[in-house]
């Protein structure tokens, strides 16, 4: 079975070698580079047959080698999460990858979805919802960014389309939204979690369980995996399309 690599970081300014990888599942690191000359191999102690030698700059490992077997991350609960919303300095980044939210479809807007095929919504109620949408409003009042890119199928599932509709109530609120068809972000290699990453320093990803609800959230300082972050959110986000785009093209492919 093949391993399910991930794309750490290159040291070629981009260019792709010396790069670094990592295993997901047993934390092993790959390395790939220029093959070191037969003169140093022969030099080399205990390099066995079948293996290789690569040439590998020290600030490459330094930069995007693991730093720990697993990722230190601190667990928190879903209203300590909801508070990162109200303190961030300066922007709100997410990438959006599911294909059903559990908790879209706990209130009356995903009703009125579902039997007559739009959203509407009355920010005078006391909702969950209602008070996101205002503590955004707030914060891009004072000129902080808010912003997401939102993966669609080909064929949007009920939750993507629940959500394109919906996305006009966020943007009201002060958020940038831009899709993307998954199609183009499997060609980017964009990965298929869920996370914001705050002010380019601190990523919160978050964890659904198989019903689809989301449980808790990871914190990540890590350097490394926040560059990662900020190397996706620079990808997603030039590639992805305003929603008044998207939907426009949506409709005319129809």
């Amino acid at each position: 079975m093949a391993r399910r690599l991930r794309f750490n970081g290159t040291g070629s300014n981009g260019g792709g070698c010396p790069s670094v990888h990592e295993d997901l599942d047993s934390g092993e690191v790959i390395v790939h580079g220029p093959p070191l000359g037969q003169d140093d191999v022969a030099q080399l102690q205990h390099l066995s047959e079948g293996e290789v030698a690569v040439v590998v700059p020290r600030d490459l490992l330094v930069d995007w080698t693991p730093k720990e077997r697993t990722r230190q991350a601190r667990t928190i609960d879903l209203d300590e999460f909801g508070d990162l919303f109200g303190t961030f300095e300066h922007t709100a980044w997410r990438l959006e990858t599911r294909r059903r939210y559990a908790s879209d479809e706990t209130g009356d807007a995903w009703k009125q979805f579902m039997e007559v095929g739009h959203v509407s919504e009355d920010w005078t109620e006391d909702t969950p919802v209602s008070a996101f949408r205002k503590t955004i409003q707030a914060q891009s009042a004072e000129g902080k960014r808010i912003e997401r890119v939102r993966l669609v199928d080909e064929v949007p599932t009920t939750g993507q389309r629940y959500l394109l509709g919906h996305a006009r109530w966020n943007i009201e609120s002060g958020e940038d939204i831009r899709n993307m068809w998954r199609a183009d972000a499997d060609r980017l290699r964009l990965p298929a979690e869920d996370f914001w990453l705050f002010d380019s320093r601190l990523i919160a990803l978050l964890r659904f369980d198989d019903d689809d609800q989301l449980t808790h959230v990871d914190l990540i300082t890590e350097p490394a995996e926040v560059v990662r972050c900020c190397m996706i959110r620079d990808a997603a986000w030039h590639h992805a399309v305003p929603w008044k785009q998207f939907m426009a093209e949506m409709r005319s492919d129809t």
